[in-house]
């Protein structure tokens, strides 16, 4: 097939770069992927057990722990559907099984426990605090410290901060703060998460270890067991079956009721999904690894604070004063000096403000990716979306996080159990929603997964998910149990629960009428960084990277075959897509004439999912050209790349892209670097062309002949110490000298020599002077390798 001669001569450097800077992915280690989530997770420790004993009794801490033991199962439902998906959650599950009305009230509910997230958390950090400092007071008027207008006396009584109010007024301070810091953007945010998680592990295991002690040396006795003697509801507890003839403390059913008021401890499991996006390759073994952290360590500090506080904090001020800071209140009834308890329970606070404080950033985080993951798909309005002008951030979604915590603190007014009440509710129906949509693509979905919840019995072709099935039963019941002894969380959960299900399906009909839907589904939003120059500093990649050409988003098959041969801690992947400018075109003069079409943002939106599938890092660009070739190897030059990738051309076959990029590579002006040029197909097989001087890859015929006269020669007594390198330099010399003299002859003899000696698939054309040998299946390398090489040079 004839090609036209490429002479388009490179893009000159009037013509703009536009880098689409906010996208440069970078991915954690499993280790921080468990702080971000026990940020969250962790939290619930430090308030779990005092809401979950004021419904259920003394007998709470067994339920809590039971939770923890179930809360492996949740989790590994979560790891299925994120390895199913690598932007999972319970939106993305619960539409591909139930549609998107399901998928739609499945995030309200979800949406709920993240709103309630931050005011808890904060709110419970706040008890921490005006808990330490009315404790303090205390002590200094005893001693004799305080001034006169703060002693009791006939008067007045001592001064003391309200619990609640003061707690909230703290919970507002900390959520504005974290709400201006996620709407400038927020940098590190794991690497702060692993620093609050390696300072709480400190405190876990002085705490562990004192409070063992403590048990020991005071002989303190286990919580009485969960039986229905030992179980005392609470009127609130009962919800709607208050005065009524039935008995919720019999059987089953008044288990299922306890464990529905402990289930808010296992809150936090969302956040796995959210953060599975970012965690680094191999993505399902860090996953797993992460999940089996998250696990045990919450299992340890919040089932086993919860017991250690049981044991040793007698019923009265464990009910009455430290109701709502638990671990505060076992620190000041371990066995030892009092000055070590005050110190070690201003440590607890410390460590509470951080880890409660950094589960409030956390629930906006995650509640921002939801939000962002349904206006994605079409259920938000690309109002919501659009970047920050000055810091790129999805600033109105991160404003109607904030003003929802606002209001929720502002309305129970710092009262913890009132707000863990209303919090289960979100935390139990997103499970439930997650593992029925799980359970509904196990048949519904056919293809490999890379994990399946254990057990599962195999009769005949048909697989029964015993797990699966088991954990969505449990989390269903507990659900219809909560409705009914669950008032607070009932009445306020369905209202908001409603209330965001009407938005998102007003907004969603309002974008079907403005766009085909499916034209406009999935796409990312850009913060664009337009630059004067092509080079490594614009981009910010090392030399030797590998530049990727991306132009149909329908077939990512390029990037995916060089993203699995691409270590990214070694090499930077650069994503390209060439903007192409007729001649006579317009004139780019500024950033603000730059245009991010929508099919550039369509490609870079797969980009980011396939990267983020992979667990690694690219970079992405966009290059107006009046030629593609030419703006390809320009590009990689001025990247200092050693390999660029590309799909196969629908229009052309492998030897002619290949021609058309030597030609533009051979037009470039010196200093020019060698290129590995590679060509894949949709299968995944690929071809590899060396642009520029390289070693040639030699046959195994010819192997043999150079060595055959190495052997031979070297019987010289003479030349012993002769190499093979020796031998082809000489070759080559008088070759160079013979041609110069005798140029006709030696074309002619060449020219037979390749129509006996070569096959056929392997020969040269005239057309590929600027390829030089062609490969099968070569790996990824930053210097060209002779390996796998089948082309004759």
């Amino acid at each position: 097939m004839g090609t036209p001669k490429t002479t388009v001569a490179p893009i000159s450097d009037r013509v703009r770069l536009v880098v689409a800077s906010s996208v440069m992915l970078t991915f954690i280690s499993f280790w921080r992927a468990a702080a971000i989530v026990l940020n969250d997770l962790g939290s619930s420790a430090f308030y779990a057990g005092g809401i979950a004993e004021q419904a259920v009794g003394r007998a709470a801490p067994w339920f809590i722990l039971g939770v923890m033991l179930f809360s492996f199962a949740v989790r590994a439902v979560y790891v299925e559907s994120c390895s199913m998906f690598t932007r999972g959650g319970v939106y993305r599950v619960v539409k591909e099984a139930l549609g998107g009305t399901f998928a739609k009230l499945s995030v309200s509910a979800l949406m709920f426990d993240y709103i309630l997230t931050g005011p808890i958390s904060g709110v419970s950090a706040g008890q921490y605090i005006t808990g330490l400092l009315n404790e303090l007071i205390a002590v200094c008027a005893n001693h004799g410290y305080l001034p006169v207008a703060l002693m009791p006396g006939l008067n007045h009584s001592l001064f003391q901060f309200d619990m609640n109010h003061t707690s909230a007024v703290f919970a507002a301070v900390v959520t504005i703060y974290y709400w201006w810091e996620n709407t400038k953007g927020i940098e590190e945010s794991s690497e702060k998460a692993m620093k609050v998680m390696q300072i709480t592990t400190v405190m876990v295991v002085i705490l562990l270890a004192w409070g063992l002690y403590s048990v020991y040396a005071q002989g303190s006795h286990l919580p009485p067991l969960p039986t229905a003697g030992n179980m005392s509801f609470s009127e609130d507890s009962l919800g709607f079956l208050k005065g009524t003839k039935f008995v919720p403390v019999l059987g089953l059913f008044g288990i299922l009721m306890a464990f529905g008021h402990s289930v808010l401890a296992m809150s936090g499991e969302e956040s796995l999904a959210q953060v599975n996006r970012e965690i680094e390759h191999p993505k399902l073994k860090n996953l797993k690894r992460a999940a089996i952290v998250i696990a045990i360590y919450s299992f340890v500090f919040t089932g086993g604070a919860t017991l250690l506080a049981s044991m040793l904090i007698p019923d009265g001020p464990r009910t009455h004063i430290y109701q709502d800071n638990l671990i505060a209140g076992l620190a000041m009834y371990m066995t030892g000096p009092e000055v070590l308890k005050i110190g070690f329970r201003i440590f607890v606070v410390i460590v509470g403000f951080l880890i409660l404080s950094g589960a409030i950033n956390t629930s906006m985080i995650g509640s921002t990716g939801v939000l962002m993951r349904v206006a994605e798909d079409g259920v938000l309005t690309d109002w919501f979306r659009k970047p920050h002008k000055r810091f790129g951030t999805s600033h109105r979604i991160v404003n109607l996080v904030f003003f929802m915590q606002m209001f929720t603190i502002i309305v129970t007014r710092g009262n913890v159990i009132m707000l863990g009440e209303a919090y289960a509710f979100g935390v139990i129906w997103s499970f439930t929603f997650n593992s029925l949509a799980m359970l509904v693509l196990r048949w519904k979905y056919h293809g490999e997964r890379g994990w399946k919840v254990p057990p599962n019995i195999r009769i005949g072709k048909t697989e029964i998910p015993v797990g699966l099935a088991s954990v969505f039963l449990v989390l269903l019941t507990t659900a219809i149990v909560n409705l009914f002894t669950k008032s607070v969380a009932t009445v306020s959960g369905i209202i908001f629960a409603a209330s965001f299900f009407v938005i998102f399906s007003v907004s969603e009909r309002r974008n079907k009428k403005q766009h085909a839907l499916t034209a406009r589904q999935m796409k990312e939003h850009f913060q664009l960084d337009h630059q004067d120059v092509v080079n490594r500093e614009t981009v910010d990649v090392r030399p030797g990277s590998v530049m990727v050409t991306m132009r149909d988003a329908a077939n990512p098959f390029a990037l995916k075959w060089a993203l699995s041969r691409t270590s990214t801690d070694e090499q930077d992947v650069v994503v390209l897509t060439v903007r192409m400018m007729g001649a006579g075109g317009p004139e780019f003069l500024g950033p603000e004439d730059q245009i991010f079409s929508e099919h550039e943002q369509m490609v870079f939106t797969k980009a980011i999912s396939v990267a983020e599938s992979f667990g690694k890092r690219v970079s992405l660009l966009v290059v107006p050209a009046g030629d593609i070739f030419a703006a390809l190897v320009q590009t990689a030059n001025s990247l200092e790349a050693d390999s660029v990738v590309s799909g196969l051309s629908t229009k052309m076959s492998a030897e002619d892209q290949a021609f058309h990029i030597g030609q533009a590579w051979e037009a470039l002006p010196e200093p020019k670097r060698q290129l590995n040029f590679y060509v894949i197909n949709p299968s995944g097989e690929s071809k590899v062309y060396y642009l520029g001087p390289h070693a040639p890859s030699l046959r195994p015929d010819d192997v043999q002949l150079v060595h055959r006269l190495w052997l031979n020669l070297r019987r010289d007594p003479t030349i012993q110490d002769l190499h093979h390198s020796d031998i082809i330099t000489y070759a080559l010399t008088r070759l160079a000298s013979q041609y110069a003299r005798e140029k006709q002859e030696i074309i002619k003899d060449l020219r037979g020599y390749k129509s006996a000696d070569i096959p056929a698939s392997l020969k040269l054309t005239d057309s590929e002077t600027a390829m030089t040998s062609v490969g099968y299946s070569a790996p990824m390398a930053s210097k060209p390798r002779g390996a796998g090489s089948t082309g004759k040079e």
